[in-house]
Order: structure tokens, then sequence, then C-alpha cells
């Protein structure tokens, strides 16, 4: 019978790794043999516990290796997992679960214990498995699925299937199912010649970014150093004494890094590769982390229904400045155009489909994106088409991102997000920025409309009134949270775009 190529690879590197180091999680160590030994114990508990191919497994866990491990002991089981994230909202991770399908639910009780707690008790999945040993609030008969201590034949099946949620940021998630890219992740990573490198993860391993990121440094053979969140200070630590050589963060996590004062005394000449994305990245930061962090730094673009659409790397912006604030070209296996304004997309990387709903008829997929292309085939990103700010009473499009990157580029601004909130004289939206100043009092509103004003020579582009904050709303990947920034303008509604 045919194999998946990606449990046949992730196998083979688990036992080829042998005595080797493949994570570090809260300074403990776990060997590639014990990795494969915690698989194997694992892919039994399942197999004991009733689960059987076909089946939706949830898994909700935090960074930690048996949270990759008891995924891959799935797969092999031959179900579909689907990943929920841990701090998303009880109704959302309750619809997930129903929506998919769930028979079985495998939850870290130390990773948010009052979320675990409500969700299990939810009796939403007739099936209940944990990760460690079984407090008391789980129901009867709950088995610790690391306490089995038994082996039983791998076999290996045709394919692998995850479901990802979406974000849920503008309604209900939708739910992502990918099972190529897998097969693509094991043939693309390899072991480097020069040896292993050391790859940290700050992103919810939940999520296609830090999955993707765990396994594709398993499969290189590298050492996967595991932080439970993000912490500046504890990114800039690792890097010096446990030399990275690859980690991915998303613009306000940059961000943090960047302007953390640690950053000038430590030591980060071991990356090799800091990668950029998520959300659009200023041309000031991008400038700062070249200086910072020199050739490593690339830029990717990519949502999780199509993790790999642009990327661009250091050396295409030598003499390029313009190229600051582009996301880079398409890579190969994908193609992509804008239509009526919107990146829409197709290729290797793309998902199978959304579960339960209909096949992409043409193949393209709407990325929700708006933006163009250069004449050399750069791709520069304005706005997600529900953030557009349609101002005042002609509705003129304001794309907050190009305000956002206006307001950075001052010197007293560290981030900036604008939202859309209502113009008080009824005619539409009007703009609204929420700004983390470089030091207290150190620019005023004023000075923010003065600046805006010089650049783009139009009233509409310029914020109408300011807030000034500590640190911007984030999602749990690192995202700023702009439905929250909203939330108090627009009461009982998702948007502020007006569109």
């Amino acid at each position: 019978m045919e194999q998946s190529f990606f449990l046949t690879r992730m196998l083979e590197t688990l036992r080829d790794g042998g005595e080797s180091t493949a994570f570090i999680h809260n300074g403990t160590e776990m060997t590639f043999g014990q990795a494969l030994n915690s698989l194997r114990h694992l892919q039994a508990a399942l197999a004991a516990e009733g689960v059987s191919a076909g089946e939706v497994v949830a898994v909700v866990a935090g960074n930690r290796p048996e949270t990759i491990l008891v995924q891959l002991a799935a797969q092999l089981r031959g179900a579909t997992v689907l990943l929920v994230t841990a701090s998303s909202s009880l109704p959302d991770r309750l619809a997930v679960l129903e929506a998919a399908g769930t028979g079985t639910l495998v939850i870290d009780p130390e990773r948010e214990p009052g979320h675990a707690r409500e969700l299990v008790q939810s009796g939403q999945v007739p099936r209940v498995l944990c990760l460690g040993p079984v407090p008391p609030w789980m129901p009867e008969g709950t088995h610790d699925v690391l306490a089995r201590q038994r082996d039983e034949q791998i076999s290996v099946p045709r394919t692998v299937r995850l479901i990802f949620p979406t974000g849920g940021t503008t309604g209900t998630p939708k739910l992502i199912v990918h099972s190529r890219i897998y097969d693509g992740m094991a043939h693309i990573f390899a072991p480097d010649p020069a040896g292993p490198g050391r790859t940290l993860l700050v992103a919810p391993m939940s999520h296609m970014t830090g999955n993707a990121t765990v396994l594709g440094a398993l499969l290189r053979r590298d050492i996967v150093v595991l932080h439970n969140g993000f912490d500046p200070g504890a990114v800039l630590r690792a890097i010096e004494t446990q030399r990275i050589t690859t980690l991915s963060l998303t613009p306000p996590r940059l961000a943090a890094v960047l302007d953390h004062p640690a950053m000038p005394g430590t030591d980060v000449s071991s990356v090799r590769s800091l990668s950029l994305g998520a959300s659009p990245l200023s041309a000031r930061r991008l400038r700062q982390a070249l200086a910072a962090f020199g050739a490593s730094v690339g830029q990717g673009y990519g949502l999780t229904e199509a993790p790999m659409i642009a990327s661009i790397a250091a050396a295409e912006l030598d003499g390029h400045p313009e190229r600051l604030e582009s996301v880079g070209r398409i890579v190969p296996g994908m193609e992509a155009k804008v239509t009526c304004g919107e990146i829409v997309v197709r290729g290797l990387s793309m998902m199978d489909g959304y579960l339960g709903r209909p096949p992409i008829g043409d193949g393209w997929l709407h990325t929700g994106d708006i933006g163009h292309f250069d004449a050399d085939g750069y791709l520069y990103l304005l706005d997600r088409a529900d953030d557009v700010i349609l101002a005042g009473e002609h509705g003129t499009k304001v794309y907050s991102n190009v305000v956002e990157n206006v307001l950075v580029a001052h010197p007293g601004v560290s981030e900036a997000a604008v939202i859309g909130i209502p113009d008080v004289m009824g005619d539409g939206a009007v703009v609204h920025a929420v700004v983390v100043p470089t030091e207290p009092g150190v620019v005023s509103a004023e000075d923010l409309r003065t600046h805006a004003l010089a650049t783009f020579g139009q009233p509409h582009f310029v914020p109408s009134s300011v807030d000034f904050t500590d640190a911007l709303p984030l999602t749990p990947i690192g995202k700023v949270d702009k439905k929250a920034l909203r939330a108090p303008f627009w009461p009982g509604r998702e948007s502020g775009s007006l569109t």
C-alpha cells in the first residue's frame, strides 16, 4: 500500500536522529530517540482508546514536545487532526469541534486550565484524553495517554490530513483542510550538511505557522527550542545563550524585540534565518531588522489557506529601497494575480478546501488582501479588504496599512494601528489611530496629524483622532487585533470599514 511520504520521512528522521537533541522545553532536553519512543507509546495509547482511521481528533495543547507527537500519533492512526487554538473563545472552540465532527479531544490540562475545563465540561466530544495526569474535573474514566508504556505495530497510512480554524476575527471560524503541503515539506526540508541548527518557536504550535515551523525543523534535524508564549527579553536571551539559528516573528513581535533595552548588547550573530510575516511590516522596521540581523532577514506572505505565496530576501533589497514595502515575488509552484484590486492565488501550497463547503470552482482563492504588483513582479500589500476605511460622505478609500506606515515613519512612533470609526457628522467613517510612542509624551496627536497631512496632502488620510497606549492588543499569533480596537466604536458590528 502507498504510504504517506511525510510520515515515512518523519519516522526515519526520528530514528536516525538517535541520541542527538530534538527538543528543549522548560530547560529539559528530549532526544530524537526519546521522541520516537514517545510517539510509539502515544500511537499505541490512541489505538487502545479506540481512535480509528477517518476519525477527527482535536488537540488543545501548548508548546511542548508532546503536542506535536500526539498529532503525529493520531495521523499514524489515520485520523484527521484538528488543531484548536486554546486561547480562542469558548463559543468559537465549541463551534469548531461541532463543525469538524470531532470524535476525540486530546487536551493539555496545563494549557489555560480554566478554558480547558470549560471545554471538557461542555460535553461536546464523546471521548476525552489527557496529556498528563488527569485532574479531578475531567470526566470519569479519562486516561492519561502519556502514562501508557507499550508499543504497537505502526502502519503508515497513505496521507495525512489536518484541519486549522481561521482566526475568527470576522465571524465564526471556517475550517481549513490541508494534506498535500505536508508531503511538500518532506521533499523540501533535509538535514543541513553543516550540522543541525537551532529553531526557536514562540508562535502557537496550534497555528499553521508554528506547526509547520516545528515539523520543518524536525525534518532538518534541528534542535527545536520551545517557548510558551512570547517575551522579547526571553527571545533575546535564547538567541544568545542557545545560539538560535532560525526564528519567525510577526511585525509587532519584531518591534518588541528591536525596542527591548537588551537588544543593543545581545549577540545575535548566530541567526541565519529571521523570517518576518503574518501581517504587513513597515519599511522603517524592516530597515531596523536589517541593521540588527543583516542578511538573515527575509519576509514572507501567506495565509493559513495558502501558507507560501510570496517571499523576499535581504539581497533583493540592495539598491531597491522601494522594495522595503514589498512582500516579495510569488514563490515557485504558486500563481497570483490582482482582480478588482484583490489578490487571488492558486498553486501547490493551497489548502484542500474548507471543510463542509463546496470546492473553489476555478481554483483561484480570494485572499481578502488588497494589493498590486510592480513591473518586476514584486507584490505590495495595501490592506485587508475588511480594514479598508470608506471615509467621508463620498466614501474615499483609505488603506489602513498605508496610513500606519506613514505614522510609524515618524521618529516618535514605535507602533501604530489605524481603524475606521463613525463620523460624528454622520458622513461614513473617519480615520482613528492607536499609537505606541517611543517614549511617553514625545509626540502629540497634532504632531502626527501634521506629519500625515504633509505626506498625503489630503485630509481624508489624516487621523481625526489619536489614542496613545503602552501596547497594541494582539491576537494569539501576534497580529494586531483590530477587531478588539474597533469594538468600542462599532457595538454589535464586526468591522468599521462600512463596506
